[in-house]
């Protein structure tokens, strides 16, 4: 079963397509989403606010959330403790 994981406004991302977790203040970042920006492949799911990471997932695409990068990690970390206690 896939991993749902909550990043901020009611957007969920699966879990087990996420790459890395970035926080967006280094230049190559910025980059990058300026980058995947321009050819479409970021989603913000920010909803108006400061984007404070950028999870990078298999397919290529950006996802830019307005949660901390540990916030996002801390619940990917729980949600996998959570899957195998049911196992």
């Amino acid at each position: 079963m896939n991993k749902l994981i909550h990043i901020g406004f009611g957007n969920i991302v699966n879990a087990d397509k996420i790459i890395s977790i970035v926080s967006p203040d280094a230049a190559p970042v910025k980059r990058m989403v300026q980058k995947a920006r321009e050819e479409g492949k970021s989603v913000d799911a920010t909803q108006g606010r400061k984007t404070k990471a950028v999870l990078v997932m298999e397919n290529g695409m950006l996802v830019l959330s307005a949660l901390l990068p540990e916030t996002i990690c801390n619940r990917a970390i729980s949600e996998s403790e959570n899957s195998q206690d049911e196992t």
